[in-house]
């Protein structure tokens, strides 16, 4: 069983939420049916584009900066070379991106985004205001629930 050490403050609270089983007490699950719920709505906003939502990522990534090894790219999205290079081959087919070896060191390869996939930039424009118009959130919500995820992950790998 895995132990983490709580301060005094953390002990209080844990005690006055309880040492609850209930699905619906679970921040898991939480996050975990919230993703879900999310996932619908980019997949309804990203089919006319014909991108899947991690396609849609690994745009968001190369279109802040273009030219990227497959590792910066899998350590901004949180993913390992196993599930993304899959992922990349299937986005050069459509011929949004190419993949070439680097020349200085050939077992790293560059990722960058082909006329097409910088194309898709604008036409892709409108998925945030989808996002926000679905979430039914005012913009300082929005902020205040991606920062507090921000930290939530930030403490969750300290601590993995």
């Amino acid at each position: 069983m895995y132990s983490f050490a709580m301060n005094p403050k953390q002990a209080s609270a844990r005690r006055k939420l309880g040492t609850s089983l209930l699905l619906g007490e679970q921040l898991c699950f939480a996050l975990y049916s919230t993703m879900a719920a999310m996932n619908k709505v980019y997949r309804r906003l990203l089919r006319e584009l014909g991108v899947t939502y991690p396609q849609y990522l690994v745009l968001l990534v190369l279109w802040e900066r273009d030219g990227l090894m497959v590792s910066e790219i899998g350590e901004r999205l949180f993913l390992d070379s196993a599930t993304l290079t899959p992922l990349l081959k299937r986005m050069e087919a459509l011929g949004l991106l190419r993949r070439k070896r680097a020349r200085d060191d050939e077992r790293q390869v560059i990722v960058s985004l082909t006329a097409q996939g910088l194309e898709m930039k604008r036409r892709a424009a409108a998925v945030p205001d989808g996002v926000f118009c679905a979430s039914g959130c005012t913009p300082v919500e929005l902020a205040s629930i991606r920062d507090h995820l921000l930290l939530l992950r930030a403490r969750l790998l300290k601590n993995a």
